[in-house]
């Protein structure tokens, strides 16, 4: 790859250019906030300002509701050859993209599996992505040559490069990120009914489940809008289960004969239940050996 460029130099954005640069690719950076780009550059990301010839693939980084009017704009001016973005929403950005008139051939959906909790350019790691996946998802339109120059960026920036289509990379992470994190909003918000002392006794484990509440919240919101159907579907089946839960807990609670023994023993049989799938589905996830340390040298995605 000769060169590139990123629309866009937040974390993510500045990740990247922060990886090619490490490769010895030339990047030019673009955002709205010129600021954001000096300072991405500053970061030796990269030259802040549009390339003088189109550069051989550009990347824009900008939350999922802009990526197609980002990519309609830039591809009319002639940024790049080839295009690709790493929103992590696939299925409406590829659409918008086709009704807005953008060439599909010049263009792959792509979407590194790799974050932080912070934001912006002075949070970004030149070492972000590697041996992290790259989910890339061609639609019939695609061209082959793009198909391997967007490889080929992945491969720069250290990650394993994912084929995915685009409606099933959306239902995974609806699973796997887009859910989780409302959960761990929902749990760290009842922290605000906390009392100053009831707080002082938390521990590792609330950390880590309320740890990606920390993200942008603006940022959040348009993720999940784009992908709200898949995640509704996800959080309705942990709403049933919870519902569920909280029944069984109530019976547990009460005092006998208000509960009969026979109801008390199914309500912590169903307690139980509960907890021992969520063990065995926490097994499930890569890079974690039993009782949830995590392998070294394995990648496991965010």
């Amino acid at each position: 790859m000769r060169s590139a460029a990123v629309v866009g130099t937040g974390l993510i954005g500045t990740s990247i250019a922060l990886a090619l640069r490490g490769r010895g690719v030339p990047v030019h950076l673009i955002d709205r906030d010129p600021e954001v780009a000096r300072t991405a550059a500053d970061l030796g990301a990269g030259v802040a300002g549009f390339p003088r010839t189109p550069v051989d693939v550009a990347v824009i980084a900008v939350p999922p509701q802009h990526v197609a009017a980002t990519l309609h704009e830039y591809q009319l001016r002639e940024l790049a050859e080839d295009f690709t973005d790493v929103a992590s929403v696939k299925v409406r950005p590829q659409e918008e993209a086709a009704e807005l008139g953008c060439d599909l051939t010049r263009y792959l959906g792509g979407h590194p599996m790799a974050g932080r909790e912070q934001s912006g350019p002075l949070a970004a790691r030149g070492d972000l992505f590697r041996g992290r996946p790259w989910v890339l998802t061609p639609a019939a339109e695609t061209g082959a040559a793009t198909v391997r120059r967007v490889r080929e960026l992945a491969a720069l920036c250290g990650a394993k490069p994912l084929v995915m289509a685009h409606a099933a990379h959306d239902r995974a992470v609806a699973l796997t990120s887009h859910a989780p994190h409302v959960v761990a909003s929902l749990v760290a918000a009842r922290l605000l009914e906390g009392e100053d002392a009831q707080l002082q006794l938390a521990g590792q484990g609330l950390r880590d489940v309320t740890r990606i509440a920390g993200g942008d919240a603006e940022l959040w919101t348009d993720i999940l809008g784009s992908n709200a159907t898949a995640v509704a579907e996800v959080l309705a089946e942990v709403a049933a289960e919870l519902g569920t839960l909280v029944d069984a807990l109530r019976d547990m609670g009460a005092a006998s004969p208000a509960v009969p023994p026979e109801r008390y023993g199914s309500s912590r049989a169903h307690l139980t239940s509960a907890l021992v799938r969520g063990v065995r589905g926490r097994g499930r996830i890569p890079g974690l050996a039993p009782g949830g340390l995590r392998l070294t040298g394995v990648a496991a995605g965010t």
